[in-house]
């Protein structure tokens, strides 16, 4: 076999289980995955049809494989294994207990389908990788309702929650309609129409105190998650923070740049001028303080007046104690 032939017939395998992981797939779909233009998509499909693959629909719409028709067990490539093993570490540090257990449950199985000399070859690096916790940043609570929650938005399914909002003072008890949910900065989020404040409204899910799931499902269209988040950021007014920094001290800042909004930095000798685009000046210019014996601000100008103004507040409190 030609390596021609042999990168066609790994594509069609490839297309095959594509196939079978949704219920329609569009042939844009495919073309943008492997690369390759529409005309070849089709004569893949075509391909693939005369093999005797029960597959129905037209290329305008997308292509179906008939119900009930499976591929013998999958093989994985050595690549895809590791990926697999990778992200179960991953599910241990980002994910709640609940969804890590349903992902090394899912590993079994696929451990399950591979070769011997794959699975040795996973066995030989799996205590080679770890993802160790930040100790910056808070433990993963053990039960943040992902698996719940995932199961709630696929069956449309009304819940009511307790939820304590960010100043750990106000408590209320919400009834929503879950769209779906998002991981970002550390925390897991949920999108949702909450019927308390006849709105959207994301919760962070570390905060949720109680889920229960009625038995009632909602029929509203709402928007997708996609064109939520999409509108976050577009709403979101971000300002643009120059500083510059002692070169020395770059390697103790660690990952918290990254929460307030890191951009680039340019290392001209001992001097090191990063760019921000940050979501508050205020939160911004206390992670400052800490840094500001080695640093100065570029701009804006309405950074260094909060700064100013916080140590006044600072030099009147001392001079109170």
């Amino acid at each position: 076999m030609s390596t021609s032939d042999a990168k066609r017939f790994d594509r069609l395998t490839s297309i095959l289980i594509q196939l079978q992981s949704k219920r329609v797939v569009k042939a844009a779909d495919i073309a943008e995955r492997f690369q390759v233009s529409l005309r070849t998509v089709y004569r893949d499909i075509k391909a693939l049809e005369q093999a005797g693959i029960p597959i129905y629909g037209e290329a305008s719409k997308g292509y179906s494989i008939m119900e009930g028709y499976r591929l013998p067990p999958v093989m994985f490539s050595e690549e895809e294994a590791f990926s697999l093993l990778t992200a179960e570490k991953m599910m241990d540090r980002f994910a709640d207990a609940s969804s890590a257990k349903q992902f090394k449950a899912a590993m079994y199985k696929i451990r399950a389908v591979l070769r011997y000399k794959e699975k040795d070859r996973l066995e030989a690096v799996e205590n080679s990788i770890k993802v160790l916790p930040n100790d910056y940043i808070p433990k993963t609570k053990d039960d943040l309702y992902i698996q719940r929650l995932l199961k709630t938005i696929a069956d449309k399914q009304v819940i009511k929650i307790g939820y304590t909002k960010a100043d750990a003072e106000t408590y209320t008890n919400r009834t929503l309609e879950p769209i779906g949910i998002y991981y970002h900065g550390n925390y897991w989020y949920l999108v949702a129409f909450c019927r308390l404040r006849n709105d959207y409204r994301t919760f962070r899910t570390d905060r949720i105190s109680y889920l229960n799931v009625t038995d009632e499902v909602f029929h509203a269209s709402h928007p997708t998650l996609d064109s939520f988040i999409n509108k976050l950021k577009k709403e979101k007014e971000l300002e643009k923070v120059v500083i510059e920094v002692d070169t020395s001290i770059l390697k103790y800042l660690g990952d918290q740049k990254y929460y307030l909004g890191f951009l680039n930095q340019e290392i001209n000798g001992d001097i090191t001028r990063m760019t921000y685009l940050t979501s508050s000046l205020e939160n911004f210019a206390r992670y400052f303080m800490m840094i500001g014996e080695f640093a100065t601000i570029v701009e804006p100008q309405s950074l260094k007046d909060i700064l100013v103004r916080n140590l006044k507040n600072i030099e009147k409190r001392l001079q109170c104690s």
